[in-house]
């Protein structure tokens, strides 16, 4: 990301919401924007969660929703002009904020960056390289692949998804052939670190703990058993834009 650190980021302003679906399962609505002393308009992002794992995402350019698996929209949908609606607010709410603050800037938390496969390697089997980059901020950061000293594509990149202290985390997936002679890197560039950090993965690295690689597929959107909460967690998309649009109607 060229330039990266050349910018000056006001506060986060974080909107959060749950519902809560049993003991300890969590579904959220998370959105925040965030800018630069010189623009009004800079990133920002509107998603949904549950325990973690990203349902949807609207992608604010094209005005559309992002279902992390298919079979989500086959119970139900999200209006993405909602969405636009709560970053509106989430803009005139900062920038009142940043007057209040006398234009305070944010801390830069470097992140924290592991490099794992999704599966136990056997050579010559497709695989996963994960590379995570986690409990960072704010919410701008750039992860690039490199394969033997080349610049390789990544397959697919998460947006950010929040943690619990208000940092956040972020996944980029890279599809690959093992072999006992290629040496790949992860490549981190952020406002915390003062130089680009990269984490190199070759066949003779150990294998994850058994807990970080389930919560590193996790992520994924593949886990064993996610389809099975769909009805339940779209049900409560549902009753909670039923609710907003009943709210506003009453108002008219």
């Amino acid at each position: 990301m060229k330039g990266l650190a050349g910018y000056l980021w006001l506060p986060l302003l974080p909107l959060l919401g749950g519902h809560l679906v049993a003991a300890e399962e969590v579904l959220s609505q998370v959105a925040f924007v965030q800018r630069s002393l010189t623009s009004e308009k800079g990133p920002g992002e509107f998603m949904f969660d549950f325990d973690g794992d990203e349902i949807f995402h609207v992608d604010l350019d094209r005005k559309e929703t992002v279902w992390r698996l298919p079979q989500f929209q086959e119970f139900t949908s999200f209006q993405a002009e909602g969405a636009q609606g709560n970053i509106a607010v989430l803009r005139s709410n900062l920038d009142i904020l940043m007057r209040r603050s006398n234009n305070t800037p944010a801390k830069n938390v470097p992140p924290k960056v592991l490099v794992y496969p999704e599966k136990p390697v056997v050579l010559g089997e497709p695989n996963v390289l994960i590379c995570l980059a986690n409990e960072f901020s704010p919410p701008v950061i750039s992860l690039t692949w490199v394969k033997n000293g080349q610049a390789v594509k990544a397959t697919e990149e998460t947006d950010f998804y929040p943690n619990t202290d208000n940092s956040f985390r972020k996944f980029s997936y890279l599809i690959f052939v093992p072999n006992a002679e290629d040496i790949y890197y992860c490549r981190v560039e952020h406002w915390g670190l003062a130089q680009p950090l990269t984490k190199e993965w070759n066949t003779n690295m150990p294998e994850p703990l058994p807990e970080t690689a389930e919560n590193v597929v996790c992520a994924l959107g593949l886990a064993v058993g996610i389809v099975g909460i769909i009805v339940g967690t779209v049900l409560i998309v549902k009753s909670r834009q039923k609710d907003e649009g009943n709210f506003r109607g009453g108002n008219l």
